[in-house]
């Protein structure tokens, strides 16, 4: 465990750090030399870096891996031993110039094929959302189509109902009944008295 930090602290100084810096002074000197030295550099520590995924996972277990990484990277930066001009110009420049058109057709073919594919795959999205939009729209129409359905008329009218006053029309047909009980003896005492008083005349 203390050997994989210290390689990676070593790793992250002196083979990024370290190296970032002076190739910003190159480009800012415009030294040509120094430009294409650090150029060299980069692009073997990109392989160094992706071969690194491979060999923590499978080569970890190896004796000394973590300091031969170490190692490595200062046989890379060293400018006694120029490694990284070294391994560049004798494996990494002959290898690129013999398979170069291939991997430019690789890369063009690639770069088609994910234009179409993000194309595609917009176009899905952009179609599910319109139809998710839409279906949406309806669901909420419905809903509220059926909520005023459901206030019938008669619905309206007994909460019309409920807080009006009581109507002047005509009295309910029990109350007439009663009032004309009482309102027959008077008229039959009067009629009787009337008789009598003519009688008496």
């Amino acid at each position: 465990m203390v050997s994989w930090i210290i390689s990676r602290l070593v790793v992250l100084i002196f083979g990024t750090l370290y190296p970032a810096y002076y190739s910003y002074k190159a480009v800012k000197s415009k030294d040509i030399k120094e430009y294409v030295k650090w150029m060299m550099y980069w692009i073997i520590f990109a392989l160094f870096t992706t071969a690194e995924t491979f060999t923590d996972i499978f080569l970890c277990w190896f004796p000394f891996y973590y300091e031969l990484k170490i190692a490595f990277v200062a046989w890379l930066l060293s400018p006694y031993t120029k490694g990284s001009s070294l391994l560049y110009r004798k494996f990494v420049h002959p290898t690129l110039s013999s398979k170069e058109k291939e991997i430019d057709d690789c890369l063009v073919q690639a770069k088609d094929r994910s234009y179409d594919a993000l194309v595609h795959f917009g176009k899905r999205g952009l179609n599910v959302a319109a139809t998710a939009a839409v279906m949406a729209a309806s669901k909420g129409q419905g809903a509220l189509s059926e909520r005023l359905r459901s206030f019938s008329m008669q619905d309206l009218t007994t909460i019309r109902g409920d807080g009006a006053p009581a109507s002047s029309g005509p009295p309910p047909p029990g109350a007439g009944r009663a009032s004309g009980k009482h309102s027959q003896p008077k008229m039959s005492r009067s009629a009787s008295e009337s008789a009598g008083s003519s009688g008496t005349a």
